[in-house]
């Protein structure tokens, strides 16, 4: 009867007519809302709008993110990162869907921690805090070594034991602290502080075992982060487990991938060392060896037989050339005395042939007067002078007793 009674009195609507009053009902319900949930289906529109997929468990609910408010977000959205999600509940009419237009979106949760500490990694990297120069070497053969940790956990046990099983001889203090928990942070940096000052050790070991990310926050806290850096003794970080990963990691001199790995690298075994000492005086004895025998090499370069040996081979082409120049003069010489000869016999010749005592020993003779002058004319003379006559050989003195002009 109240069926009959109900559907006699309905008012038939269009579509669009309840779509509408649904759209006005749950606008007014919902102009706020806050939605926690997975991201899914994330796909972003060539003009810039956000769609995805709000999702839990049970349920799922379509989401979109204007243009304007997806440029504002502080991360990118990926499937599978938890948020919430603040905005208001519409409905699109042409499809009669609803779906929640975001206004604002923040990372949920370990996203939320995760978002925390990138922020402070970029924070802290800007101020040098995890410049690779700053990193320190361990010491070779430490005597000391502070530890950080709890005194109570697994990961003290673990270091002892590496310590004592590869080197007996190193001391270690324990710096207790806790490791999780509001006041752990404030300890850890402190303990660090005072293992610095005091030189309880020659190294230190921040440790701690596994956890999840949250028991890992205080090893990611600003004061313990500065504390590492600031520490005058070089820092392990061996927090968690080898695929864990904390700021003090980047900060530490040294990052060790489980508390065991850290006491291994504070402590050489007598094995490694004796090897290393072995290797050490091999090399120095080969390098001794060598450096003999090129000192060998040099001093026979100083020999009797080799300094005569590189005397003459740096001697004999100047010897040569010495030889080849005083040939080439001697030559020279030859030639040119022999050339003067001969010029000197021909002038010789030439003069002889031309000399008046060459005439003389022909027959003829030379007159000269009073005066001693040479008579060539008989005019030049008169009867009664006193001429003399030279012959080839020796000297007549002559009285003039005629004399002819006749022309010979």
């Amino acid at each position: 009867m109240l069926k009959r009674m109900s559907e006699r009195h309905a008012v038939t609507l269009t579509v669009a007519e309840l779509t509408q009053r649904i759209k006005n009902e749950l606008e007014e319900r919902f102009p706020f809302v806050a939605v926690e949930g997975e991201l899914s289906n994330v796909r972003p529109s060539s003009t810039g709008h956000l769609y995805f997929t709000l999702k839990d468990d049970d349920s799922a609910i379509s989401a979109v993110i204007f243009r304007g408010r997806a440029s504002a977000l502080t991360f990118d959205p990926a499937d599978g990162q938890s948020v919430i999600a603040y905005g208001s509940i519409g409905v699109y009419a042409k499809r009669g869907t609803y779906q929640i237009i975001v206004e604002r979106m923040e990372l949920a949760g370990i996203g939320r921690i995760l978002a925390m500490l990138e922020e402070r990694k970029q924070r802290l990297a800007a101020e040098g805090l995890f410049d690779a120069d700053r990193k320190r070497p361990l010491p070779l053969v430490p005597e000391r070594v502070a530890i950080v940790t709890s005194p109570t956990g697994a990961a003290l046990r673990d270091i002892l034991q590496v310590l004592a099983r590869r080197n007996a001889g190193l001391h270690a203090t324990v710096c207790p602290t806790p490791v999780q928990g509001d006041d752990a942070a404030a300890t850890i940096a402190r303990m660090i502080a005072i293992a610095s000052t005091h030189r309880l050790g020659d190294v230190v070991i921040v440790a701690r075992g596994g956890g999840s990310i949250e028991d890992l926050l205080p090893f990611s806290d600003e004061a313990v982060v500065r504390a590492i850096a600031a520490c005058d003794v070089p820092v392990i970080s061996a927090v968690g487990h080898e695929i864990d990963w904390t700021l003090s990691d980047f900060a530490a001199d040294l990052r060790a991938p489980t508390p065991s790995a850290a006491a291994e690298l504070v402590s050489a075994s007598r094995i490694e060392l004796t090897t290393r000492v072995l290797q050490l005086g091999s090399a120095i004895a080969g390098s001794f060896v060598e450096r003999f025998r090129r000192a060998r090499l040099l001093l026979r370069q100083f020999s009797p037989e080799e300094l005569h040996r590189s005397y003459w081979m740096i001697a004999q082409p100047v010897v040569q050339e010495f030889d080849r120049l005083r040939d080439d003069l001697s030559d020279a010489m030859t030639e040119r005395i022999t050339d003067v000869r001969h010029r000197l016999a021909v002038a010789t010749e030439r003069l002889v042939s031309l000399s008046p005592y060459s005439v003389l020993a022909r027959g003829y003779s030379i007159t000269r007067d009073a005066t001693g002058a040479v008579v060539t004319d008989a005019s030049a003379v008169s009867v009664g002078e006193t001429v003399s006559v030279e012959l080839r050989s020796g000297k007549i003195v002559a009285d003039i007793k005629e004399c002819s002009r006749e022309e010979l």
